[in-house]
Formats: structure tokens, C-alpha cells, sequence
């Protein structure tokens, strides 16, 4: 039977497979999962129907175990319901599988394998999530490529139909759920052929329903329950027989080669690994490699890992076999070996290969990647009975020492790897190229990209293969035909063309000539052209950008370059088939998008410049890029060291185990790691102006990354100041001298300080200019930091003013946030206010990857060593974290209070140190005061305490020194977006709220899950555009700040940034000093919103929002009832703006209008009149007696 060809991902994949037999699909995003639920949705919202003529019912939930149970009531009531998850994510469904495996409901969960966070988040691919979920009772299915997904997903769905047990298919994440390839995919009529529709009648027969009612779901007691468990028995001994009949069904109708376990290898291998999931095809390609050598090497390839039958494995299992090695994706610590080995061992205890010893091996834990020469490893290890691959353990030594390095990709296989920056389109190019080379040749074609974790401005690598054979290659490529490095930044840091195959193509985008080549290109990487015969190109991307009006984001530029000297395409076929890509891209961003992208297609055809390579070049000595942290904190300056540096210049795969031994080894990071990134990876960086400044601190204020700040300088320091630094005198105060610093190779170049800047007479006193004529700024910035703060100044500029508090160090800087984040200002201004003193519990999300990712550690401390202690635990239960915080501190602070009033009572103690007690306790309360307070009670303590004696007093002060770091109040802050707060852990926001304790809820309103990819949150407003919403959101926002001013005790406010600086600084301000909880909701533009002109305008868009009439301002302070008044003020004055010109300035809202403009009418009148009827409603309440 012939399938159409398509270019798709393994999510992709799965969503096809699920879709004709689902009629319920219950969803909710987690990374790497979410694409599975989104295409859903996209398809339901066309229209696409399923085997039953009707589209799929589609509902987003607050959270995974939300969606759990959804799809249980679904399935109860009759129809057949599907979700797709990961991770956590699939633990909070744990409890509804038990349900729904007991009750023998056909269902099936598509899980693309992540790992589970542990010591630390890992948002990629392991099999330790699905391993949680082996007794449910649900069959475990795995994949190991998108085609076996697009397979195997089937062959899931038509088993439970007909079995009764539940499915859990399964692929790995990010390796198969991202990787793209061109496959084979299955026609509706074709899969109803396999259906077992008499079994699909008894489901709908069985379903509860009131006009044959029955009970299920009882609860039983020790005298039945035993029993009852055990009735299911016969229901899993059938599966293995189901599953293997439709594997034989589409064997016949593909004449694929389906089994339970697949054998793969020499007939006669004495060698066998048995392993499941993506690494299998790295495995076959070594096979090939191996056993061409006269090698006897074999794999048997788990595809039903539930329930597990021992007979098919032992029967796939070549008879010559004299050692197996058994590879685990996860690990299980305590445990005798990982949950395969174990299966397998009990399996052949007592077969004909009882004396066969069974290996047991770790690899590619959080994606760890898996190679031949890892695989070559485990074939010639004969020692290590229990082992890892991938890693060097130098501590319980069980890693296996790597040998040969074979190139194993069959020869006619072409492999490309591009080095990009995060949001400059790389990967968005390169998704579209190998899109158009399946497409449109007959050549087999795969794409899997590999990120580091910064939101944007961080690493991206594209790799990309295409060739007439299979390719197998599930790893990452370091042997390639052409490398493109498309940011020039790179050449310096990275070993990039070292990946280069000898007679390669090497693509370089960068402003410089050949001439100036010379002076910027390191002497190995000339060397490496020169000696391999690399071709070597440059293009100049930017100056293309520029011209075209795309800024940035040249992608298209790139593409076409790649396109011209790969010679894949006829350069006619290749240029139309990337505009047609292009077109269908771009379409919902307005047609002059799309054109300026044609432009750029044709101009990047162009562009293309041939180096010649000078014969110097063979002979070029080594250029020393080497950089060593220095600095006063010993800890931190290992640690950059030890992992910052390594990590950064992507050699993190290299350390050893012992590297994170130690302090470490719970996953501990110092704080202000960052600062020492430099990654120098704008384009332009502002440029000071003195001449034309007003000194407001706006620049400052609004920065995202914290790279822009505001300085004071006596008259000796302006003195002693490098030639660079820039001044003039300060506003108010004589004897003082105002700059303003710029760390710009920290910079992002997003150019919101320079667009919020007033200026004098129309003139900028910022601008934004090339990185490479601003880098002596950043020896301005290193002095003016280093410059101790100025009481005077302080006191003068208090910080309770926007100019005042810009000149208290922000310590939350230079994160790894999109350039023009709409959340990091909010987040920096509040470390401003109360950082040295602060918790923060961070819900996963945007603001926990800014925040706190690998090797970067945004939030740092101050020239006193304090900063905010900032810790990370959940997505679902980041209140009730951060409230566990609050009670610890609390309580050992009470504690410490407690001896402080037995101590001073004590009639021999010394009266300065009661009065130091006593002054401590009357402050406990006040945030300003208590520090002082607590700094000299500790100052007494030690001089106090005598050494050696056991006397009370001794005894009690002993005992609250041993408590000091508790002393001082402490200002618990708990971090998230609105899709935590709003969604998966609002009954927790809302718990915590109303427990009225003294914790400070701070959301960074996106009204989208910014962080999985913009999916529809309950922030979400009607007529917006999301994923998960691709018909338009039909229900209003929830009100959440409604909700918490209806308990009456929590302060509560709405601020934006961009709107008023003043009041979102005193929200934060009353928040802080209010002895109860308090909410803060503040909205925060977002990449995913498409704002026209890109997010340089954030600041713009968040006041256009408040003028509209879109968002709005007001605080609730429960004081003000305490004393008679009214609580509420209403900070917005009438909107002055349209509300329609407002949302049609983002893509989230104009799309909608250009794809369905009846209903973008009807959904955004209503969405309109919703904002004018509650801003009617605030007024009443602003008014209110």
C-alpha cells in the first residue's frame, strides 16, 4: 500500500495517528508535548474530521491532573478521549490512570518522554517520566523515530479499542518529538479498515448513562477488594496477542517489519543490546558500521514495553548470544539496576539464556547525547557489569572510556549544521528548508535543533540531513558537509569549523571584509580552512536586514545563501519553494512582511562573497581566546570557572562528575554567575548622550537586563574616571557628577531604553550604535560599578521615587530573557527595593528560565554579599513553595524572638544588649527599620557572650546567634506568569492569599503560557489568538484580582510599567510594607503577542493597553478600610485610546481579523464592551463611600 509522503516532527506525528479516533481531546501545554495538543486544535479548528465525521472536541484544562480527569469523565461517559503530556505533567495524571486502567476504559496518552526534575528542571528527553507510571496498568507502546510514531500511534489505539487496557505510546522527547523527518502517513479510510468497530459499540454500550444506569467507582473493602483487583488478569494477558495482530495488519498493508521486539544484527551476535526509544536507530547504524568489520553485534529493539512479555523477548534473542547489555534511559537511585535491565533479567532467569550475564547501562539522562562511539563502548565493555555512557565519572568510575569515534552515516548522506542566535529565525529557516528539500526531491530528509536555555539571544544549532539512504542518525553532528555560523560572535568562542569535513563549505555571516578578516578570525580557525580545503563564504546578513527593514531577524537571508552553495534545488526551484514558504509563514503578520522576506530570498542569493584563502593561513598560530574569572567571592569564581566558562563555550559535556561534587551536588548555584557571561550578542547597544539627558532614570528604570543604570560620582572619582566614562553635573546636588553606565556586552539591543528616553528639544540622550564602535563603554561600566554608593545621594533621591530608586543596585541582571521582556523590569525593580533581603519562590515558567538556568544565575548580591535567595520547586505548587518559605523563616524567627524576651528578662544581662533586644522587638514588624535593629542586637550578642561560660544568658545568646541570619525581616516574594497564577496554580495563589500571611505575590501577566509557546491561558482575552485558541478565545478573562479583593485583607494592585512608573513603584512599595498578603498583577508584553515593530515598543504597548482601556491601573489597600476610607483607587483615568486600534496592532488580535474577520468582529466588540464594563465598574467602586 502506498502513503503519502509528509515532513514532519514525532509530535506532529502522534497528533496524526490520534486524531481520526478521537472525539475528545482533553489538553494542557507542557514542553515538549504542547505541539501535539496545538495541531489538534488547529485541525479541530478547521474543521478536519476524525473517523466519526466530526471534528475533535477540544478542551484546554488549568492543568495536566484537570486534564486527567477530563479525559476519565470522557471516557466513562462514551466517548473515546485522548491527551498528550510529558513530565510532571504525567505524574499529576498518575491518580486518573490508576482510575482509568481499573476501570478497563480504551484510551490513549501520547507522551513525547522528558525528563523529571530532580536536583534541577530538565526540560528534555529521558524516560524517567514514563518508568513513574509502570504499575498503572496502562500498556506502555514506545516509538523510536517519527515514522514508528505515525505507526506505532495507530497500532496504540486500535489496541485499546479492542484490548480494553489503556495506552501509554510513548517517544522520546525533543530527539523524536522535535527531530523532523520525511515519512509515510496513514489515510483515513485506511486505518478505519483496521478498527475493531463490535469492540468500539461495546465501549459506547458500556459507557455509564442514565437511560441504563449503574455505579462504578464504589469504594470496597478488605473482604472483596484482593479479589476484585485481580479480576483484570485476562484482559492484560491478551494484549500482547492484540497488539502483535494489528503489527501484523500493518505489516501486510506496509510491509514494514512491526513485532513486540524487533531483532536487528548479525544472526550468529554474541553481543546483544536490548534498549528502547530513539538511541535504537543510532544503535543499528553502529551495527551496520560493526558487523561490515566482521563484527558479531545484535539489538533487540523493546516496542511494548507493558505489560512485558518475557516469551517474545527471549524468542527475539539470537541463540549464539553471550553477553547482553541492557540500556536504561533514567535512573533509579537505591535501586539494584534501572527498570529494563531488571525486566529483562527476571525475564530469561530460568530460560535457555539463564547463564547469559545481563549488563546494565545509563546513558542520555535530560538528552544527554548518545553517540556511535558511546555505542562501540558498550559492545567492547566486557568488565563493567553496571555502567554509564555519555559521561566521565570520576567518581564511582562507571562510566566506560570512549575509543574509536566512527563516522557511521552512510556515505551519500549530506549533513549540515548552522550555529544561530535564539529568535533570529535560524531554526524557523531551517524548519522551512528541510521542509522544502522533502517536499520537493526524493532524498530522505531529517532536522533536530538543540537550544541552550536562554529564552532568546542564546544558542541555537540546526542540524540538518538529507541523502537517498535511511537515516538513522538520532544524534548530533559533528562531521558535516556545510557549516553556517550566522552570528560572527561565535567565531571566537566556539570550535565551529572543526565540524567541518575536509572540502566542506563554511558560510560566515559578518560586516567584515577580507581585509579585516584577517585581524578578527582566530589563527586555528584559518588554519583548519586552509589545511582541510574549506571553501569559505561570508554574507553580510545584517547590513541586508538593515536595508530591508528586518532588522535582526535575517533568516530568510541565510536560507537563501545556504540554498545557492549547497546546490541541493535549481537556484529558480529553490528560491520559489522559499518564498512559497515564506508566504505561508509570514501571511498572518501582513503582507509587508511577507514582501520585505521575498526581498530578503533574493538579496540573500546574492550576497554570497568567495574568500579567497591566503596561503598564510596554513601556517597561522593559535589564537588565545582563554578566559579566567577573577574576583573576591571564592565560590563563585570556582564555579564560573569549574562550569560557567565550560558550559558557555559548549563544552559542558566534557565535565566530569566530580566537577558538581560538594557544595553542588544538590544542585546549589551561587547567585551572580551571569555577570560574567559578557556574550557580546547585539548588533547595536545604546550610546549615552550627556548633553542631551534629563537624568529622569527611565533608561534605567525600564531595562530589562539591568545593563543600563544610573551612577553618581564625587569629584575625585570623576577624576580618576577612564577617558571613556562619560558625565555632567547632577541635578540637585553640586559636588556630585551623574552618569550613566552601559554594560554592553551584556546588552540584548533591544532598544527600549532609547525609546522610552524624553530627551532634550527632541534630541535622544540615548541612541542606539554598533556593538563594535560602544565596547570601551563596557570599561566605563566595569569603573562606575565598582564605585561605592553614595549615602548622600540616597537620601536626597529617596528610593521611593522612579529617579531614586535607579540608583539602588538592581540584583536581578543580565538574565536570559527575550531582548524587550516585559516581565525581567518588574522583577529587576523589586531586587532594587528589597533584594538583599528577599526570598523568592519562582513558579516554573518564563520567569524560572530567565531566572534561574544553567549556567546563569541572573540574580546576584550586593557589595555586602546579600542578595534574594531564589529557589524553584513546581510549576503547579509555587504559592504553597513559596509559603513554605514564609512559615520557616517565620517560625524561627519567632523562635529567635521568644529567647530574646527570656534573655533581656534575665537581670544580670548587660542593659546595651537589652536595649538592643528590646529595640530589635519593637521592629520586628518594620521593614525599614529592623535591619539596623538586627544588625546591632547581633553586635551585642557576640560582644556579650563569654567564652566557655554555661550561665543562662550565655546559653539563650548562644542560641539566637545561632539564628541571626533570621533576625533581620525577610520579604517573601513569590514569582509567575499568568498561566500559573491563573490556571494550574491558582488554587494554590488562592490558598496562600487567603491565609493572610505576610507573602507578596508578584504575576507576570502575559496573558498567554508564555514559556511552552503562547498556549490560551484563563489571562487570555476574548478574540485573542493562542495556541490552543486558534479560532479566537471566546471567554472573557478571569478576574483575579477581583477574587483576591473579595476576601477584603489582601492588598491588591494592577500596574504597568510603560502606562505609570510611579504607580506600579508604589504598588510595589505598599505591597511590601503591608503586614498580610498581597497580590500584584502586572501586565507584560510578550514575544508571542506580535507587536508590530517588535518588542523595542514594549514599554509603548503596555501604556497604549491602559489608554485603550485594555488594562487597568488600580490598588486595594485593606488599611484604608482599617481606617474608615475607601480601599480601592482607581489609578486609570478614562481611555483616551481606540480599543480596536490598540489590539489590531498585534498579531495576536489581527490575524484573527485577516483569517475570519466575521468573527474577529464579534469577538472583539464583545471583548471591547467586557473592558468598558468593568473599567464602569471600577469607577463605582473607586467612588464607593
Amino acid at each position: 500500500m502506498a502513503r503519502k509522503m509528509k515532513t514532519m516532527d514525532g509530535n506532529n506525528a502522534a497528533a496524526w495517528a490520534a486524531y481520526p479516533f478521537t472525539e475528545v481531546a482533553a489538553i494542557y501545554p507542557i514542553t515538549p508535548s504542547s505541539v501535539m495538543a496545538e495541531v489538534t486544535d488547529a485541525w479541530s479548528a478547521k474543521g478536519q474530521t476524525n473517523l466519526f465525521n466530526t471534528p475533535v472536541r477540544v478542551a484546554e484544562m488549568q492543568s495536566e491532573a484537570g486534564a486527567a480527569g477530563t479525559v476519565h469523565g470522557s471516557l466513562s461517559a462514551g466517548a473515546l478521549t485522548t491527551t498528550y503530556t510529558a513530565s510532571q505533567g504525567l505524574l499529576l495524571m498518575i491518580p486518573n490512570m490508576y482510575k482509568i486502567a481499573g476501570e478497563l476504559l480504551p484510551c490513549v496518552i501520547h507522551v513525547s518522554a522528558r525528563c523529571v526534575a530532580s536536583h534541577a528542571l530538565n526540560i528534555f528527553g529521558d524516560h524517567s517520566d514514563i518508568y513513574a507510571c509502570r504499575q498503572t496498568g496502562f500498556a506502555m507502546l514506545c516509538s523510536t523515530n517519527p515514522q514508528e510514531v505515525m505507526d506505532l500511534g495507530t497500532i496504540a489505539h486500535l489496541s485499546t479499542i479492542k484490548s480494553r487496557v489503556p495506552f501509554l505510546h510513548f517517544f522520546d522527547g525533543f530527539r523524536t518529538s522535535h527531530e523532523i523527518q520525511k515519512i509515510e502517513t496513514w489515510d483515513k479510510a485506511d486505518v478505519a479498515e483496521m478498527v475493531d468497530w463490535d469492540a468500539l459499540d461495546a465501549f459506547r454500550n458500556r459507557a455509564i448513562n442514565p437511560e441504563h444506569p449503574v455505579l462504578r467507582g464504589s469504594a470496597q473493602n478488605p473482604d472483596i477488594f484482593f479479589q476484585a483487583r485481580e479480576a483484570c488478569n485476562s484482559y492484560y494477558d491478551a494484549v500482547p496477542t492484540i497488539v502483535e495482530e494489528y503489527m501484523g495488519k500493518v505489516n501486510a498493508k506496509l510491509g514494514t517489519d512491526y513485532q513486540l521486539f524487533n531483532y536487528y544484527g548479525a544472526a550468529d551476535a554474541e553481543h546483544v543490546i536490548v534498549a528502547m526509544g530513539s538511541v535504537c536507530d543510532t544503535i543499528e547504524e553502529t551495527i551496520d558500521y560493526l558487523n561490515a568489520k566482521g563484527g558479531k553485534f545484535g539489538l533487540v529493539k523493546v516496542r511494548l514495553y507493558r505489560p512485558f512479555s518475557a516469551a517474545h523477548l527471549i524468542s527475539a534473542i539470537p541463540d549464539s548470544v553471550k553477553q547482553i547489555s541492557v540500556l536504561d534511559r533514567t535512573k533509579e537511585p537505591g535501586a539494584l539496576g534501572e527498570p529494563l535491565w531488571l525486566d529483562v533479567v527476571a525475564a530469561l532467569k530460568g530460560s535457555k539464556f539463564d547463564a547469559v550475564p545481563v549488563y546494565s547501562g545509563r546513558y542520555g539522562l535530560g538528552s544527554k547525547d548518545t553517540t556511535p562511539a558511546q555505542i562501540v563502548a558498550v559492545y567492547n565493555n566486557t568488565e563493567k557489569k553496571h555502567f554509564t555512557i555519555g559521561i566521565e565519572d570520576d567518581v564511582t568510575h562507571l562510566s566506560l572510556p570512549l575509543g574509536e569515534n566512527p563516522d557511521t552515516t552512510p556515505a551519500d548522506i549530506i549533513s549540515c549544521k548552522f550555529w544561530g542566535l535564539g529568535s533570529d529565525g535560524t531554526v524557523g529557516a531551517n524548519k522551512n528548508s528541510i521542509k522544502i528539500i522533502g517536499d520537493h526531491t526524493d532524498m530522505n530528509a531529517q532536522a533536530y535543533f538543540a537550544y541552550d536555555s536562554k529564552k532568546s539571544g542564546g544558542v541555537t544549532i540546526s542540524h540538518l540531513r538529507f541523502g537517498k539512504s535511511k537515516i538513522k542518525s538520532t544524534y548530533l553532528i559533528n562531521m558535516a558537509n556545510f557549516v553556517a555560523c550566522h552570528n560572527p560572535a561565535y567565531i571566537t568562542k566556539f570550535p565551529i569549523v572543526e565540524d567541518v569535513k575536509p572540502g566542506g563549505v563554511f558560510l560566515l555571516n559578518c560586516q567584515w571584509s577580507d581585509e579585516e578578516l584577517e585581524q578578527h578570525l582566530p589563527g586555528q580557525v584559518k588554519r583548519y580552512i586552509a589545511n582541510n580545503n574549506v571553501k569559505f563564504y561570508t554574507i553580510d546578513g545584517i547590513k541586508i536586514g538593515k536595508e530591508i527593514g528586518l532588522g535582526g531577524r535575517i533568516n530568510t537571508v541565510l536560507q537563501s545563501a545556504f540554498f545557492k552553495l549547497a546546490n541541493i534545488l535549481p537556484a529558480e526551484d529553490a528560491i520559489k519553494y522559499m518564498k512559497d514558504a515564506a508566504t505561508a509563514s509570514y501571511s498572518k503578520k501582513g503582507e509587508a512582511i511577507v514582501k520585505m522576506n521575498h526581498d530578503a530570498i533574493d538579496a540573500g542569493a546574492k550576497g554570497v562573497h568567495e574568500v579567497k584563502i591566503p596561503e598564510s593561513w596554513k601556517t597561522a598560530p593559535d589564537t588565545d581566546n582563554t578566559v579566567k574569572a577573577t574576583g573576591s567571592r571564592k565560590d563563585l569564581v570556582d564555579f564560573v570557572n569549574d562550569i560557567v566558562i565550560p558550559v558557555n563555550d559548549q563544552k559542558g559535556d566534557r565535565l566530569p562528575v566530580s566537577t558538581f561534587m560538594g557544595d553542588r551536588t544538590d544542585g546549589t548555584f551561587p547567585q551572580g554567575t551571569a555577570a560574567y557571561e559578557k556574550r557580546g550578542i547585539a548588533v547595536d547597544v545604546p550610546s549615552w548622550i550627556p548633553e542631551n539627558c534629563i537624568q529622569c532614570g527611565f533608561c534605567s528604570f525600564v531595562c530589562p537586563h539591568a545593563v543600563v543604570r544610573l551612577f553618581a560620582m564625587n569629584e575625585d572619582e570623576a577624576a580618576k574616571a577612564p577617558a571613556s566614562v562619560k558625565s555632567l553635573p547632577m541635578t540637585g546636588m553640586a559636588d556630585k557628577k551623574f552618569s550613566v553606565g552601559i554594560s554592553v556586552m551584556d546588552c540584548t539591543g533591544c532598544g527600549i531604553c532609547a525609546s522610552v528616553c524624553p530627551g532634550k528639544k527632541g534630541e535622544k540622550a540615548l541612541v542606539m550604535k554598533s556593538l563594535d564602535s560602544q565596547k570601551e563603554e563596557q570599561e566605563s561600566y566595569n569603573y562606575l560599578f565598582d564605585l561605592p554608593e553614595k549615602a548622600d545621594v540616597a537620601e536626597k533621591f529617596k528610593e521611593n521615587t522612579v529617579k531614586g530608586s535607579q540608583f539602588k543596585q538592581p540584583l536581578l541582571e543580565f538574565s536570559g530573557a527575550c531582548a524587550g521582556c516585559g516581565e525581567t523590569p518588574y522583577a529587576k525593580l523589586v531586587t532594587q527595593l528589597y533584594g538583599d533581603r528577599m526570598y523568592i519562590a519562582n513558579a516554573t515558567g518564563c520567569s524560572s528560565i530567565w531566572g534561574g538556568s544553567a549556567p546563569a544565575t541572573p540574580y546576584t548580591v550586593n557589595k555586602y554579599g546579600f542578595g534574594p535567595a531564589w529557589a524553584n520547586s513546581l510549576f503547579e505548587d509555587n504559592a504553597e513553595y513559596g509559603y513554605g518559605m514564609f512559615l520557616a523563616q517565620e517560625t524561627i524567627r519567632n523562635s529567635a524572638a521568644r529567647l530574646t524576651r527570656e534573655l533581656i528578662a534575665i537581670d544580670y544581662c548587660d542593659a546595651d544588649l537589652k536595649a538592643a533586644g528590646q529595640k530589635w522587638l519593637d521592629t520586628m514588624d518594620e521593614s525599614a527599620l529592623n535591619a539596623l535593629a538586627a544588625q546591632n542586637f547581633v553586635k551585642e550578642l557576640k560582644e556579650c557572650v563569654v567564652d566557655g561560660c554555661d550561665c543562662e544568658a550565655c546559653t539563650k545568646a548562644r542560641e539566637i546567634l545561632a539564628k541571626k541570619d533570621y533576625l533581620n525581616k525577610k520579604s517573601v516574594w513569590i514569582f509567575g506568569g499568568d498561566g500559573w497564577a491563573y490556571d494550574i496554580g491558582f488554587g494554590g495563589v488562592d490558598h496562600v492569599l487567603a491565609s493572610h500571611q505576610n507573602v507578596n505575590i508578584l504575576v507576570f501577566d502575559t496573558e498567554v503560557y508564555s514559556n511552552t509557546g503562547g498556549q490560551s491561558s484563563k489571562s487570555t482575552p476574548t478574540g485573542a489568538i493562542a495556541q490552543f485558541a486558534a479560532a479566537g478565545k471566546e471567554v472573557k478573562k478571569k478576574d483575579l484580582a477581583a477574587i483576591a479583593m473579595s476576601y477584603g485583607y489582601i492588598y491588591t494592585a494592577q500596574v504597568s510599567m510603560g502606562a505609570d512608573k510611579n504607580q506600579c513603584l508604589k504598588a510595589m512599595i505598599e505591597a511590601e510594607s503591608y503586614q498580610g498578603p498581597s497580590l500584584i498583577i502586572a501586565y507584560a508584553p510578550c514575544i508571542n503577542h506580535g507587536i508590530k515593530g517588535g518588542m523595542i515598543h514594549a514599554q509603548e504597548e503596555e501604556k497604549k493597553a491602559v489608554d485603550a482601556g485594555y488594562w487597568h491601573l488600580f490598588r486595594y489597600d485593606p488599611r484604608l478600610a482599617a481606617e474608615g476610607k475607601n480601599p480601592f483607587h482607581l489609578d486609570s483615568k478614562k481611555p483616551t485610546m481606540s480599543y480596536e486600534d490598540f489590539i489590531m496592532n498585534e498579531v495576536r488580535y489581527n490575524a484573527l481579523a485577516r483569517s475570519n474577520p466575521d468573527r474577529a468582529k464579534e469577538l472583539f466588540a464583545i471583548a471591547e464592551k467586557t473592558a468598558a464594563d468593568k473599567y464602569e465598574r471600577l469607577v463605582r467602586m473607586s467612588e464607593a463611600e
